[in-house]
């Protein structure tokens, strides 16, 4: 089964996305948006982008653990991955952005 995006509200109103791998774990995180329609545009740059290597920016928090941000053309941060335990297991977390990213599945939780 392949991934999707998961569209939904947060306790203050705003909107939000994540991308799911098709295991249902969360493997990218957006910030929040006032609009539902930055959230969806957010979206469409993650399917544009989750493909080029170059847009991933490999981080590593103040604690020592390994993280990535998906960055658009403009260099914003697209979405944030959860903390991860190693770099490799970090670079399978991009891999699999890579792998879902594209899919053309939302499920709209805002209802």
């Amino acid at each position: 089964m392949s991934g999707w995006f998961e569209l939904s509200n947060s306790s203050d109103g705003q909107f939000r996305f994540v991308l799911k791998a098709g295991n249902a774990e969360t493997i990218l995180s957006s910030e929040l948006y006032k609009a539902r329609s930055g959230a969806e545009n957010g979206i469409a740059s993650v399917q544009a982008n989750c493909a080029l290597d170059e847009r991933y920016e490999r981080k590593e928090a103040s604690n020592g653990k390994p993280f990535f941000n998906l960055k658009a053309g403009n260099h914003q941060v697209i979405g944030t991955s959860q903390m991860y335990a190693s770099e490799a297991s970090r670079d399978k977390g991009i891999e699999s952005v890579k792998t879902n990213g594209s899919t053309t599945t939302i499920k709209d939780l805002t209802a």
